[in-house]
């Protein structure tokens, strides 16, 4: 998703009732070397993609939270991995997170509940011309950081600088439309586009611009691992830490936005608690000993087996599940599209054919899980069927590059529900491996110029490795029966980061938190411009030209139904390219937590919100 826009003035000028020749001269002349002042611009309470927008201005909170919830307490969440700096933005090092999302405010705020519009923080007012041609941000006077020093133009202008210049390479794919930025007043800034860029999600990506100090920032190297912490202007400050074993926050009283709308019942906790851990599973035996609060549960086999104990039985820990109406975690098997063995789409396919989903479902997950379909899945913009309407007229036009099986045949990923299908599909992969030139040889798949067997190496982070490992081993025996040899292994967490950011894999486990309204953020992950450049987001290596094209059009469409139809256009040509290998989602989400919080009351399928919980009285001291 991306961001929105903003103007300043009310788009007519009154005139002094003057007639003289000299002022009216003057006033020419002001317009022609100010032509800011002269265009006709909106100021508004919120940024909206299509106009659409939720909440009225004016409003007093979001829906989904409880504007008086009390606050205090402590609560302790897990992590993973380790880290050695606070700086998420830049390439270098593994960070945590947690700190920018906790100490570092954005212009402007999405909430679960509309999250295709952006509603004020940092900027109290949106402004945008009629032409389209900037985005200025009204800041709040009263926005400041954790030191008291006012966030002001300057700041917003550095951020932006910092992060193109010195931040990782997605911020200038991110923000590679903005021509300049123009500071009108102390607490008033333009964002300008490039002439052409008709990019319509722009606004909304830099809405999300998290902003720092730049006086705090003189003189130290951004792009530099570090943990010193920095001066936030967000809810909480950092108070202590050890890499590797914990990262501290305390709830900043002086918090400057706590009660506007945005920001009214979230953040309730006193002390905000990261213990870090090496594998998901340890955490489990952490909440029973009360060593953490809270954690969320992705392995299927723990939610259905792993709290059968007194504890859940008598309401000590509350199991519980979150229905959401997000677009779903795009998790998959990633090819490296740089490796000559995964250059052919028929080879891709072949072992895609050869992964049982409905066993693992079935046998592994106790059925917990839907397949994915798509990119997009449980976004309502999914490929499905054959092309029609607007989306065949966009895909026609790149009929010279495209095969005919993606205007003839619906995208379909393979079922294995019986052993027939099975077994079908095993056969189609074989056939589809010699068409690109593989034979069987004494067992073994080879490639028939070089003899080379067809062979891989599939890797996962540590954290999550051990509860793959059910998974891997049936998909690499089936794997074995058509020739193809595959190991699994997994990595520890900072190491598995470093050869994903080099592109030193064959096939990776993987997992994209995917926008309501995708945007910018495809070409990072897709992008041709992104596919070789180390620690960018398109770690599959996508370089094609059609999905380049169809990234744009969505990106650039002017109205809800041209918008879907690119983006529908754009999930079957990468679904019908067999990139990755689509594994499996949730529709709720699944939590486990010590009875000692109070949570909002509503129907809203918002998802974990645990930053809208807040402690019962007797754990507030």
């Amino acid at each position: 998703m991306c961001s929105r826009f903003l103007r300043s003035a009310t788009g007519q000028m009154k005139l002094p009732k003057r007639d003289s020749l000299l002022f009216l001269f003057r006033i020419a002349v002001f317009c022609c070397f100010f032509p800011a002042f002269a265009e006709a611009a909106q100021i508004s309470g919120h940024l909206s993609l299509y106009g659409e927008a939720k909440y009225r201005d004016g409003f007093k909170h979001f829906d989904y939270v409880n504007p008086q919830a009390p606050k205090g307490g402590k609560v302790v969440f897990p992590s993973y991995g380790s880290f050695d700096n606070f700086n998420p933005f830049i390439f270098k090092g593994t960070a945590a997170a947690e700190a920018a999302a906790l100490t570092l405010d954005t212009l402007g705020f999405s909430p679960a509940d509309d999250p295709s519009v952006v509603y004020p923080l940092i900027a109290k007012k949106f402004e945008q011309p009629t032409d389209k041609t900037y985005i200025g941000f009204i800041l709040d006077e009263r926005a400041k950081f954790s030191n008291g020093t006012p966030v002001s133009a300057d700041d917003v202008i550095f951020s932006f600088k910092i992060l193109t210049e010195k931040g990782a390479p997605i911020y200038r794919v991110y923000y590679g439309d903005v021509d300049y930025v123009k500071k009108i007043n102390n607490h008033h800034v333009r964002f300008y586009f490039k002439k052409g860029s008709n990019n319509k999600e722009l606004p909304l990506i830099l809405s999300q611009l998290s902003v720092f100090s730049k006086k705090d920032w003189e003189g130290k190297d951004f792009s530099k691992p570090s943990l010193t912490p920095y001066v936030g202007s967000g809810p909480y400050i950092l108070d202590r830490f050890q890499p590797g074993k914990y990262v501290v926050f305390k709830r900043n009283p002086d918090y400057w936005a706590k009660d506007i709308p945005s920001r009214r019942g979230f953040y309730n906790f006193d002390i905000v608690d990261y213990e870090y851990y090496q594998d998901t599973t340890v955490t489990l035996q952490a909440l029973f000993s009360g060593n953490i609060d809270l954690r969320q549960e992705y392995i299927a086999k723990i939610w259905a087996t792993g709290y059968d104990n007194r504890q859940v039985k008598s309401g000590q820990i509350i199991k519980a599940e979150f229905p959401h109406n997000k677009t779903a975690v795009l998790q998959m098997f990633m090819f490296n599209l740089r490796k000559d063995i995964f250059k052919d789409r028929r080879v891709r396919k072949a072992i895609g054919l050869a992964f049982d989903f409905d066993w693992a479902n079935d046998k592994l997950f106790y059925n917990q899980y839907r397949r994915l379909t798509s990119y997009f899945t449980n976004s309502g913009m999914e490929a499905s069927g054959l092309p029609t309407g607007k989306e065949l007229h966009i895909l026609k036009k790149y009929r010279s590059q495209l095969d005919d099986e993606i205007f003839t045949q619906p995208p379909e990923i393979p079922s294995h529900q019986t052993p027939v299908q099975t077994r079908k599909n095993l056969r189609e992969a074989v056939r589809l491996l010699r068409e690109a030139g593989y034979t069987f040889k004494d067992g073994k798949m080879v490639n028939i110029e070089t003899g080379v067997p067809l062979s891989f190496e599939i890797i996962d982070n540590s954290a999550n490795g051990k509860s793959f490992t059910r998974v891997m081993l049936p998909f690499i025996h089936n794997l074995k029966k058509i020739g193809i040899d595959a190991t699994f292994r997994t990595i520890e967490v900072n190491i598995y980061k470093n050869r994903l950011d080099n592109f030193d894999f064959d096939v990776a486990i993987m997992a994209f938190a995917m926008s309501q309204m995708p945007g910018n953020e495809q070409k990072e992950m897709w992008g041709s411009a992104s596919s070789m450049v180390n620690g960018s987001y398109n770690i599959a290596g996508v370089a094609n030209p059609v999905a380049d094209e169809l990234i744009n059009g969505f990106v650039t469409a002017q109205n809800k139904n041209d918008y879907e139809a690119y983006v529908r256009a754009f999930d079957r040509l990468m679904l019908y390219e067999n990139y990755i290998i689509p594994q499996w989602y949730s529709p709720t989400d699944k939590a486990v937590y010590a009875n000692k919080f109070e949570l909002p009351r509503t129907k809203l399928k918002v998802g974990f919100q645990p930053f809208t919980w807040w402690m019962k009285k007797e754990y507030r001291p």
